[in-house]
């Protein structure tokens, strides 16, 4: 929207009377820049400016973004969950220490049904335990958090991929204001020249009042141009700062990188099927969905017998006269699930559903990821064709202003014609800088939503 209302702006004020001008639209201003990352200062200050490409806005955001580090952090989270699931696998050992005072011939009496005798002692000893089988609940656990791992790992991998995205977004529209902050600049120039030869000329009583006041309604609305593009060139600067990780606006010196103009490819059947295998956002549903099946299987395996193993040793050197100088015991523990107010049967239902609905999720994402292919290669192929007639446009313009000014100069037509035809040749110089941009953001976003290797 932007973009369209300086359009608009520059079809108003015109390049009147200063050819030179034409050549303009394809240029870029040098911008204020910070160096170190300080805050830069007002234009024209004395900092020194940090030149700064693509590629090293995308190095810069890679390592500064807040959500690049976030999604990292949960992929290492998942990992260790993995950890937390494996380790029901492994052996548990621990040590005791008990020391016990209790009255003669005491047993505990109430809080259970067996009632053993407590001997005064003190003692010490190691316990180990071992899970022998629960029939393939655990290890089902154990695939799910490994699929659940390599999701948060593609997750990261989409992180990274959004906010490269929105990098080249962001450095391209600011290409693109500062672009039109120099066309800006250089028509109060032409403007205030005019006004200059203008105002020579109705002194010397060869032009109207008329035209001057044209040429100098002219000036003061290229200056509001002017303040307007400088405003849209700093709003695009902050964007971009924001995406890079700086809490602060940076005036950086873009440095642009000449967009290719290769077509796009003539078919979109290929793109889709590269995109459905090689995002990430699929490739971490599919993960999930595996993840969820794995789970619901081992919520299904709560019914299946658990066998342990456990084993005791240790030594009393202080003891009743009826205790052994120390103690040792191993024995296997067999639990076979019977009723439990129908858990098990709730958990392994809702188990079932959630793997249903995260291969729908799959699904619909599959179908938004097509959709999206089909229209990128769509906007692609638009913003191609584009070139063509803009390129157009831009030399028919360019012919009638040559015209218009050449009758402007022999007296045949008034200011007004002149103007027009400028405005004309403005618009079109416009389009055609737009038509170039816009479809370097056009293949960028085709590159990302194939996920085309960087």
């Amino acid at each position: 929207m932007t973009r369209l209302i300086l359009a608009v702006s520059f079809l108003i004020a015109g390049f009147i009377g200063n050819p030179a001008i034409a050549g303009a639209q394809g240029q870029t201003a040098p911008s204020p820049a910070v160096h170190g990352g300080a805050q830069a200062g007002p234009p024209g200050g004395t900092l020194v400016r940090t030149p700064l490409t693509l590629k090293q806005a995308e190095a810069i955001a890679l390592k500064n973004n807040p959500q690049i580090t976030i999604g990292k952090l949960h992929a290492l989270q998942a990992q260790q969950f993995v950890r937390e699931v494996r380790s029901a696998l492994l052996p548990n050992a621990y040590l005791s220490l008990t020391g016990v005072a209790s009255q003669e011939n005491s047993r505990i009496a109430a809080g259970g049904l067996n009632n053993p005798i407590i001997f005064q002692r003190a003692a010490g000893g190691a316990t180990v335990s071992q899970l022998v089988t629960d029939f393939g609940r655990t290890t089902n656990l154990l695939s799910s958090s490994r699929y659940e791992s390599k999701a948060e790992d593609e997750n990261a991998v989409a992180t990274t991929a959004d906010i490269l995205l929105a990098v080249d977004q962001a450095f391209y529209n600011a290409l693109e204001t500062k672009a039109l902050l120099k066309v800006s600049q250089q028509t109060v120039d032409a403007r205030q020249a005019l006004v200059d030869k203008v105002q020579a000329l109705t002194n010397a009583k060869l032009k109207s009042d008329l035209d001057l006041s044209f040429a100098k309604v002219e000036v003061a609305r290229a200056q509001l141009l002017q303040l307007e593009s400088k405003d849209n060139y700093e709003t695009s600067l902050a964007t971009l700062s924001a995406i890079l990780g700086y809490p602060t606006e940076q005036n950086f010196q873009l440095i642009e990188t000449p967009p290719g103009t290769a077509p796009p490819a003539p078919d979109v059947n290929p793109l889709i099927q590269q995109a459905l295998q090689q995002r990430p956002e699929v490739l971490a549903l599919q993960n999930q969905v595996l993840s969820a099946e794995k789970f619901s299987s081992a919520e299904h395996d709560l019914w299946r017998p658990t066998i342990s193993a456990l084993g005791a040793v240790g030594g009393t050197p202080v003891r009743d006269s009826h205790l052994s100088s120390w103690y040792g015991a191993v024995g296997v523990n067999v639990n076979i699930p019977v009723f439990n107010g129908f858990l098990y049967n709730a958990r392994s239902k809702s188990a079932d559903l959630q793997a249903e609905v995260q291969r729908q999720k799959l699904m619909d994402m599959k179908n938004n990821i097509a959709r999206d292919v089909r229209n990128a290669w769509q906007d692609s192929n638009q913003a191609y064709k584009r070139l063509t007639v803009t390129q157009q446009l831009r030399e028919e313009a360019n012919l009638a202003m040559d015209l218009a000014q050449a009758r402007y100069n022999l007296g045949l037509s008034s200011i007004v014609e002149f103007t027009q035809a400028e405005l004309q040749k403005t618009e079109a110089d416009i389009e055609d800088t737009d038509a170039r941009y816009q479809y370097g953001l056009t293949r960028i976003v085709l590159a990302y939503t194939i996920a085309t290797p960087r």
